[in-house]
This record gives structure tokens, sequence and C-alpha cells, in this order.
């Protein structure tokens, strides 16, 4: 229909504009009148006028959806960071890759605690936010030692390496490699692994992207060790993701241990941040249901984060930037009316 529209059109055209013979100037009065749409259209060949159909109809592509140990991270994110008693945190950058941190903290618990921290970060820059290699290790005065290494290989490939010492021995080391595709994401982690006794820990990720909001993925995780009762055990999980502009559903599913964990994340304004997540377990007949938020006050530099949950635990953080100086003020509580818990704590981060 469209290209008969524009035969009749240029036919009707021509009939109007052409000009007896020998009369030049009448024809170019009438080109001229004529709009750059209309002359685009009518010399516009059929196959071009279907490829541009067809470019409109082109959908954009999926995009990566992320690691499987991200699934709830968005949620997570709300969650205060409870602590009691005093904390002081100085940090100081000795270079653009080198910084150290010292932390004391003064609590019931632990009535003296002294950790030292360094951080350092390569030149291999991945994206405006990311760098690599990235080697974080601490050390306490009780002689826990953790250390952390993180590298990309290559744009879409990255190792992780995790290891924690308590005094005279190892009590955790774990190893993952991470690749990113376009719209999938594959993941493997092994775990506290002993050729000698053949015990230890493999799982296995997958992520993929189904349409632009929507993602799937699955967990398979072997274990080995004679602290389990029947000397090994496998679980399989399914997990599913559901992205909106403002908003994100996550959950993921056990049907062999019957756990289920769902996480709903809700940005009602640019100050404010909502979410609640549900973990349930079928067999045991036992659910947790949380409800968190996060206020920010660009104005005061004031971040506010709390949560409460149906056991009627309730806690909250409060950290006030002081723009004349770089210190951050941060205030802690928490009460469980119900086991007559109560726990209050401030710090201070310099740096």
């Amino acid at each position: 229909m469209r290209h008969s529209h524009v035969r009749e059109y240029s036919k009707s055209h021509v009939n109007q504009t052409l000009p007896p013979v020998g009369n030049t100037n009448t024809a170019k009065v009438d080109v001229e009148h004529v709009q750059p749409s209309q002359l685009a259209t009518e010399t516009m060949p059929p196959s071009a006028l279907n490829q541009d159909v067809g470019d409109s109809k082109t959908s954009l592509p999926l995009p990566n959806p992320g690691l499987y140990e991200d699934l709830h991270k968005t949620t997570r994110e709300l969650f205060p960071q409870v602590f009691e008693g005093a904390k002081l945190v100085i940090s100081k950058g000795l270079s653009s890759h080198f910084q150290v941190n010292h932390t004391l903290a003064v609590g019931t618990n632990t009535p003296y605690l002294y950790r030292f921290g360094t951080t350092y970060i390569g030149t291999k820059r991945m994206s405006p936010t990311e760098a690599f290699p990235v080697l974080l290790g601490d050390a306490d005065t009780c002689g826990n030692v953790n250390a952390h290494f993180m590298h990309a290989i290559t744009d879409r490939f990255r190792m992780k390496l995790l290891t924690q010492f308590q005094p005279s021995k190892c009590v955790n080391h774990q190893l993952s490699f991470d690749y990113k595709g376009g719209d999938y994401t594959l993941a493997l982690t092994a775990g506290n692994l002993d050729p000698i006794s053949l015990t230890g820990m493999l799982v296995c990720h997958y992520m993929q992207s189904v349409t632009q909001s929507l993602s799937l993925g699955a967990e398979i995780m072997y274990q080995r060790g004679s602290h389990i009762p029947e000397g090994e055990v496998g679980v399989m999980s399914l997990a599913s993701r559901w992205v909106g502009q403002r908003w994100q559903l996550s959950a993921n599913v056990s049907p062999m241990t019957g756990n289920l964990h769902a996480c709903m994340y809700k940005k009602l304004h640019e100050c404010l941040q909502v979410g609640t997540e549900l973990d349930s377990n079928v067999n045991t007949r036992e659910s947790t249901g949380t409800v968190v938020c996060q206020l920010d006050i660009p104005v005061a530099d004031v971040t506010l984060r709390g949560q409460v949950d149906n056991n009627w635990f309730v806690s909250a953080v409060l950290e006030k930037k002081l723009a004349s100086m770089p210190v951050t003020l941060s205030f802690s509580g928490c009460v469980s009316c119900v086991k007559n818990y109560y726990r209050v704590g401030m710090g201070v981060i310099l740096g």
C-alpha cells in the first residue's frame, strides 16, 4: 500500500508541476516548493523502506545477569552493620594504590581488640570504578589473619582467593573463578579442599538473562567431610531475579532442603530506599521476615539504616559526615524486647 501511494503521488505531482516546453523558470519554482521528505520518499527504493522497518523491530542485546552470589546484594546493602561498645577507625592512603587502616574496638564481648589492615589496588583498570589486582589483608591481636586476592585475568575471566587463619591453623581457604559472557555468568568455587582425605566443597553457579528484566539461575553444591552424617551431601538450588526501573525481586529455593530465600527492593525516593527479606524452611516450619530501610539526607550528610523483623528485633545505625574535616561519626543500637537484649555503640572514622 505504501509503494502504490508513492507512485500515485509522483504521477500527480509530475502532472501538476511539469511546465510547457521552453519554460524553464516555472519548473524551477515548483521544485523549490517540494519538501525534502517528499523527495526522499519518492526516490527511496522499496528495499530501503523494508530495511528501516526491520531495524526498528531489532531487540536490544540481553544484559549480563551478574553473579549468583550477588542475587540479593541490592537488598542486603540496606541492612545496618550493628556494633557495640566504642570503635575507632583510622584510614591513611600512602599512595594512589596503597592504603592502611587501624581499628581499635572496646566492648563487652571483646574488652580490647586492635586490627591492622592493608589494601592494594593495581594499575590494570577495567572500568572507571574497577582496577586489578586487588589485595586485602588484616590481622588482629587475637591472632586472626584474613587475606583476600582478586584479579581480572581477561575482560570476562576473573579469579578470587580467600584465606582465613586462626592461631596456629588455617580454618578456611577458598578459590573461585568467574566467567561473564554477554548474557550469562558461570562461576566455580572450591573451598577447603584436602586431596589427602578427599574432603572439601565444590559449588557451581550459573545465571542466564531471559529478557531485559528477568534472569534465571541454578546452583549445585557438593560437600564431603567427616562432620557430615552420611559422609557427603549434594544440594541443588534454583534462583530468579526480576528487575524494574526502581525495584527488584529476587528469590532462590532449594527443593531438597526446603529452604526459601526471597528479597524485594524498592526505591521510593532519591533519598529513601526500602527492602524486605523472607527466610523460610518448610521442613522445620520456621520463617523470619525482615523489613529494612535506608534514609539519606544529603543536606546534613546523614545516612540512617534500620531494620525490624517478626521477632521484634530492632536495630539501626546512623552515620554523620563532618563537612569541615574527613571525619564520620557512627551511632549503633539494637534491642530485642523478647530476649531482653540491649546493645549500643559509638564509632569514629578518620580518613
